[in-house]
C-alpha cells in the first residue's frame, strides 16, 4: 500500500471513530433524557401516621418513658427525627384541622374538639378549605383515609342537652379521600365501629378486635390492592389515625400488658415533675388523677402496641416493593401529661402535652439525621408538598412554611417561635395563648373573670418545667409579654 492510500485509510478510521463516538453520545443523552424523565414521572407515595395522645418522651430511643418501640426507633435511626416539635393547639380537632389545612386554628375556626354543642360556633372542617389531601389528588395521586377523622360537626344540641361526639362524614366533605375507613370519634378501643367508602349514615361495621391491630389489617390490604382501594398507576397518599394510646388506657390487649406485669404508676412514672409524698401519693394532683394514675402501664402499653402494629405495615410496603419510594411520616395530635404537673391528659403547654413525635423517613432521598428546627403543625403540609416535589402546587392560603430545604442541608431562615393555643378557646369563656423559644415556655391564661395568669419556664435551665420563674425578672417579663402581643398581632389574633 502506499503513502497516499496509508493516509486515506487513517483518515477513514478517524472519521467512523469520530462517527461512532457523536452516535454513542447522542444516545446516552437520549438515554440520560429519557431516565430523568422516569426519575421525574415517579412520585414519592406517602404514608402519613400520627397516633392519639402519644407524647413524644414514649420514643424509645429517646430513652425517657419505659416502652418498647423498635419500629419507630428504626424510622427515626434512618429518617430524620424532629426533636423540638410540637402541637400547636394540643388537642384533637385542632391539630387534624392545621394538618390538613396548613393553617392556625383561629383560621380554620377549629379551636376546639369537634362537638354538637360547638357545631353552631362553626367549630369544623369546612367543605371548602383546601387541604392536603385536595392537592395531592388534584396532582395525580389515590389518597385514602383509615381511623378516627373528628373534624365533623355532629347536628348542633343547646348546652342543656347531652352532646353529640361522633357524626359521619359524607362523601362529599371529604377533600379528596376516595378510599374511607373511618370514624367520627369514639374511644372503643376494643370494639371500634367504621364507615367504608361506600356506606351510608346508617350503615356502620363493628369490629370485634384491637382498634391499632384492625386497622394494620385495613392498610396492609390497601397497599396490596386486591380489592382495587386505589388507583393501581397512581401514586398513594394514605392518612393512618391511630386511636390508642388515647383514654381508654386499659383497653389494650393482654400481650402487650405483660410487659408491665407487677409493676405500679410509682415503677414507670420516672419522670422528676411526678412527685409523691411520703404515701406514695401525687402531690398536686386532685383524686380523679391519682385514680387515673393507676392506668399510666396500660398506657405504655399501648405504645408498645401502637409500635407492633407499625412495623406489620412497614413489614408489608417492603414485602410489596413500595418501602423505598414511600415517605414514611409519624406523629401524633398532641401528647399525655400522665402524672407531670399533678395533672393528665393535654390541651396545655407543658412539655408531656405539647411536645410530639415527629419522624420524616424516605432514605431514598433523604439522609438520615436530627433536626431540632422549632417546627409548627401548619408547617407540615408546606414542607411535605416541598418534599414531593410539588413546591409550586402549595394553596396561597397556608399558613405554614416549606421548610423542605432542611431535607438537603439547604440555608433555610428557621423560625425563633412555636405558638401555643389553648384552654377555653371562645373568648367569651376565657382561654390561653403563649410560645415556645429555644430557651423559654411562657403561657398567659385569662380566665373568665378577666383575671390573668402568668407562666414562665426556662427550659434550658428546668427541663421538666418545675419552677415558674415569672416576676423573677421583670425586664425578661416584658420582654416575654411584648413578643407574644407581636406573634399574635402577624398572626390576627384579637385575644
Amino acid at each position: 500500500m502506499n503513502k497516499f492510500s496509508q493516509y486515506i485509510t487513517k483518515m477513514i478510521s478517524k472519521n467512523l471513530i469520530v462517527f461512532g463516538l457523536i452516535l454513542c453520545s447522542i444516545y446516552s443523552c437520549k438515554s440520560q433524557k429519557k431516565q430523568g424523565k422516569e426519575i421525574e414521572k415517579t412520585k414519592p407515595n406517602l404514608l402519613f401516621i400520627f397516633a392519639d395522645q402519644y407524647r413524644q418522651a414514649s420514643l424509645g430511643f429517646l430513652k425517657e418513658d419505659p416502652v418498647h418501640t423498635p419500629n419507630l426507633d428504626q424510622l427515626a435511626k434512618e429518617g430524620v427525627f424532629f426533636s423540638e416539635a410540637v402541637a400547636n393547639n394540643p388537642l384533637c380537632s385542632p391539630y387534624r384541622a392545621m394538618l390538613m389545612t396548613g393553617r392556625y386554628s383561629l383560621s380554620t375556626g377549629v379551636v376546639e374538639n369537634c362537638n354538637s354543642q360547638r357545631t353552631a360556633l362553626g367549630n369544623y372542617l369546612k367543605k371548602d378549605e383546601i387541604c392536603f389531601s385536595d392537592v395531592l389528588v388534584e396532582n395525580g395521586y389515590s389518597a385514602g383515609y383509615v381511623g378516627k377523622w373528628h373534624l365533623d360537626g355532629p347536628e348542633p344540641t343547646p348546652p342543656n342537652v347531652k352532646r353529640v361526639w361522633d357524626t359521619w362524614c359524607p362523601p362529599e366533605r371529604r377533600h379528596g379521600f376516595s378510599f374511607w375507613y373511618a370514624y367520627g370519634t369514639h374511644n372503643r378501643h376494643n370494639a371500634p365501629y367504621y364507615w367504608t367508602t361506600n356506606a351510608k349514615e346508617d350503615e356502620k361495621t363493628y369490629i370485634k378486635k384491637w382498634s391499632a391491630e384492625h386497622e394494620a389489617d385495613v392498610v396492609i390490604d390497601y397497599l396490596d390492592n386486591s380489592k382495587n382501594q386505589r388507583k393501581s398507576d397512581e401514586p398513594f397518599a394514605l392518612f393512618w389515625s391511630i386511636n390508642p394510646p388515647h383514654t381508654p388506657f386499659k383497653q389494650v390487649p393482654e400481650r402487650y400488658q405483660k410487659r408491665y406485669e407487677g409493676m405500679s404508676h410509682k415503677d414507670v412514672l420516672n419522670r422528676p415533675n411526678v412527685q409523691f409524698n411520703d404515701n406514695y401519693e401525687l402531690k398536686r394532683g386532685d383524686h380523679g388523677v391519682e385514680k387515673r394514675l393507676d392506668q399510666a402501664t396500660d398506657y405504655f402499653a399501648s405504645v408498645n402496641g401502637v409500635d407492633d402494629q407499625i412495623g406489620r405495615v412497614i413489614a408489608k410496603l417492603k414485602e410489596t416493593g413500595l418501602y423505598e419510594n414511600t415517605i414514611i411520616v409519624f406523629s401524633a395530635d398532641h401528647g399525655e401529661m400522665l402524672g407531670s404537673q399533678g395533672l393528665m391528659h393535654k390541651n396545655i403547654w407543658f412539655k408531656e402535652a405539647y411536645q410530639i413525635p415527629l419522624i420524616v423517613h424516605y432514605p431514598k432521598a433523604v439522609k438520615p439525621k436530627t433536626d431540632d428546627i422549632l417546627l409548627s403543625v401548619p408547617d407540615y403540609m408546606p414542607t411535605l408538598l416541598g418534599l414531593m416535589n410539588l413546591k409550586d402546587k402549595i394553596p396561597d392560603v397556608v399558613e405554614g412554611i416549606d421548610y423542605s430545604n432542611l431535607f438537603f442541608d439547604k440555608e433555610i431562615i428557621r423560625p425563633e417561635k412555636q405558638l401555643y393555643f389553648g384552654g377555653k378557646s371562645f373568648a367569651s369563656k376565657g382561654d390561653a395563648r403563649g410560645f415556645r423559644t429555644k430557651e423559654y415556655t411562657y403561657a398567659v391564661v385569662k380566665h373568665e373573670s378577666g383575671e390573668k395568669f402568668y407562666y414562665l419556664y426556662n427550659d434550658a435551665e428546668d427541663p421538666y418545667q418545675m419552677k415558674n420563674i415569672w416576676g423573677d425578672d421583670p425586664v425578661l417579663d416584658t420582654k416575654m409579654e411584648n413578643e407574644l402581643t407581636d406573634l399574635l398581632t402577624s398572626l390576627n389574633d384579637p385575644w
